[in-house]
């Protein structure tokens, strides 16, 4: 049996991808809980496993007494020493179990609790590797939609990960057997085991596709300075450079726009304006607004961080955006207020935006 078992958890280890020593673990564990039902559920049920000597080692043990008070826990002095002949009155002793009755307690009541150790070893195991990925770019494969949440189903990597409807990209339509990237949000560890939440609309996933195609944003050269992001339809990037001879918004945008015309298509065709940030709020406001002119911008209050932007009339609509998003995305990206104004004075409608 013991030739067989070990052979069978060798499978296991290496299809399922689990260490073999947490398995064992697990094993040994579900052994000794279902091994413990004929000693009242006490904890005197022991199990050794040994998979180089392919040896399971399963015992009981008891306190050697006088007189008996609990036949689940104590063994008589004479019986104990007819086991071992050093045993004493007041120490412990092991009694191994018989093959027969090991045999029994498996097939009665240990599978089920060997099962659900496996099952735990697996959700230990992707929670380790999803949490050392966490906040990362992966790559995932679409496995199946539901057709009624529309949740979609992906592999990634050895796993199971499941991309809701509500954190796929607007109006993007997935296919079966489609590969995409995702980004890790957050891995927690629930009673029910790893949650692992993934996204395509966080403002992480356009970051890490930068850092991806952008050498000079990975070595550190080009620095990330925000995100602003409404998925789907457009987003806001701000990059900066300490070295005067780097141009960071030409190096995003690579040449012939191939790095950013790459991570448009991963983004399923979303526009990306990218914006260079300065120290200075009046140029880094005005940089945020494109792709408007801006004429000037004039801060109306610092502590709370609101300023008037003043746009050519013609460029009014642009620097707003439909339905305020341009405006509304510059906002969020700066950190800054923005009220719109036309150079006449005069515009038809609201140029504010919300806080950033």
């Amino acid at each position: 049996m013991s030739k067989e078992f070990f052979e069978a958890v060798r499978l296991i280890v290496s299809e399922k991808k689990i260490p073999e020593d947490v398995l064992y673990e697990k094993i040994a564990s579900g052994i000794e809980v279902a091994a413990r039902h004929d000693y009242g559920g006490k904890e005197i049920v022991h199990c050794q496993i040994d998979p180089e000597k392919e040896k399971i080692k399963v015992f009981v043990t008891k306190n050697v007494v006088d007189e008996i008070e609990d036949p689940d826990t104590d063994i008589l002095l004479e019986d104990a020493q007819q086991l071992r002949k050093s045993a004493k009155v007041g120490k412990t002793i092991d009694i191994p179990l018989k093959t027969k009755q090991f045999g029994r307690i498996i097939a009665q009541n240990a599978k089920h609790i060997i099962r659900q150790g496996i099952k735990e070893a697996e959700r230990s195991q992707m929670l380790a590797e999803f949490q050392s990925k966490n906040q990362e770019l992966l790559n995932a494969k679409v496995n199946r939609i539901d057709p009624e949440t529309g949740a979609a189903t992906l592999e990634v990597g050895d796993s199971i990960a499941l991309l809701p409807k509500n954190e796929q990209i607007p109006g993007e339509v997935l296919r079966e057997g489609q590969s995409i990237k995702i980004y890790v949000v957050d891995v927690r560890d629930s009673g029910r085991g790893p949650k692992i939440m993934i996204s395509r609309t966080h403002p992480g996933l356009v970051r890490r596709l930068f850092e991806t195609e952008v050498p000079e944003i990975y070595d550190g050269t080009i620095e990330i300075k925000s995100v602003s992001r409404e998925a789907g339809s457009r987003t806001k990037i701000a990059v900066y450079s300490r070295e005067e001879d780097v141009d960071p918004v030409g190096a995003c945008i690579g040449p012939k726009g191939q790095r950013v015309s790459t991570i448009v298509d991963a983004l399923g065709g979303e526009k990306i304006d990218i914006v260079k940030y300065s120290e200075d709020p009046t140029e880094f406001i005005s940089a945020s607004l494109a792709p408007s002119d801006v004429c000037s911008v004039e801060i109306l209050d610092e502590q709370v961080k609101s300023c008037r932007a003043t746009v050519p009339d013609d460029q009014l609509s642009l620097a707003i955006g439909n339905k305020g998003q341009n405006v509304r995305l510059a906002a969020k990206l700066t950190g800054w207020k923005i009220d719109i104004r036309p150079e006449s004075g005069f515009y038809e409608g609201s140029g504010d935006s919300d806080e950033g």
